[in-house]
């Protein structure tokens, strides 16, 4: 069985090519820019097959799927359809989906983030193929948007520091996703996986403080302050939507739910355990 990964540059995929590989299984690394997955500096094994494979780019899919099995798929929706076919041809039998929680909100549509993953999920539930969604909330790894702040300045610009999540763990989502390619009996279902607990965003502030040993002021910023600061890395409709959830989560406690346990057999890992592992990108 040959699982193709997807997004190889990202600390999903990059976390769950190893896994495979030490159960056992085939694998084949896939990203837009494959050049950045070999040589020293790489994070994959070095004995991993690299493909470019963009999601965006039909032109790319045949050499990637060939002879692939199963695939661990990022949500681009722009080139859903042509990946569908190709998976199809290339005879896949599973893919596994990273979407996200926020196809759960109502609505959905009305959310440039939610609609996006909502499409690519309904065109593989259209699909032929058995597909298996995993609906993550925040990732615990979203937090080193502020480590550059927080190494220049010792302190973070929040718009809504109360707003609440249950920021899940990379490995906790890549030993799901490994526990989902690998045992028949948990495909064809959706998972909403989140982290053990609902935290703050100054919460988590005060977590990354404790494991980096450096006080981290939080400063309470307008919306449009915070958008002004993000303009270079996150579109507006983007930005905008993101300060909406913000705003709608603050005081309001995230869902937390098993499903990590469900399908790892462990209880999902803390976000003071991911503060504690990536404390050094918070040290000035």
């Amino acid at each position: 069985m040959l699982t193709l990964v997807t997004g190889c540059r990202g600390r999903v995929g990059s976390a769950l090519v190893p896994l495979l590989l030490r159960a056992g299984h085939s694998v084949r690394a896939a990203s837009r820019a494959p050049e950045q997955l070999s040589g020293p500096t790489a994070a994959l094994p070095a004995d991993v097959p690299v493909v470019a494979c963009d999601l965006g780019d039909p032109a790319t899919f045949p050499a990637a799927l060939a002879g692939v099995d199963s695939v661990f798929l990022y949500a681009e929706p722009s080139g859903i359809d042509a990946f569908l076919a190709a998976a199809e041809a290339a005879g896949v039998e599973h893919i596994v989906l990273l979407s996200s929680s926020s196809v759960l909100a109502p609505d959905v549509l009305g959310n440039p983030i939610a609609a996006s993953h909502h499409a690519v999920e309904q065109a593989l539930i259209a699909s032929p193929l058995t597909t298996t969604l995993f609906r993550p909330g925040v990732f615990a790894t979203n937090a080193h948007q502020w480590s550059r702040s927080v190494r220049e300045h010792g302190s973070v610009d929040l718009p809504h520091p109360r707003s609440h999540s249950s920021p899940i763990h990379e490995m906790d989502l890549a030993e799901a996703a490994l526990a989902a390619l690998t045992e028949p009996r948990l495909q064809g279902a959706a998972y909403h996986l989140t982290g053990p607990e609902s935290l703050t965003a100054a919460e988590q502030i005060d977590l990354l403080a404790a494991a980096s040993g450096h006080p981290i002021a939080v400063n309470t910023v307008s919306g449009e302050a915070w958008k002004e600061s993000m303009a270079a890395f996150v579109p507006e409709p983007i930005a905008d939507a993101l300060l909406a959830y913000m705003a709608e989560s603050e005081d309001s406690p995230a869902a937390v739910t098993d499903e990590v346990e469900r399908l790892t057999g462990h209880p999902a890992r803390t976000f003071a355990t991911w503060a504690e592992q990536h404390a050094d990108a918070f040290r000035p």
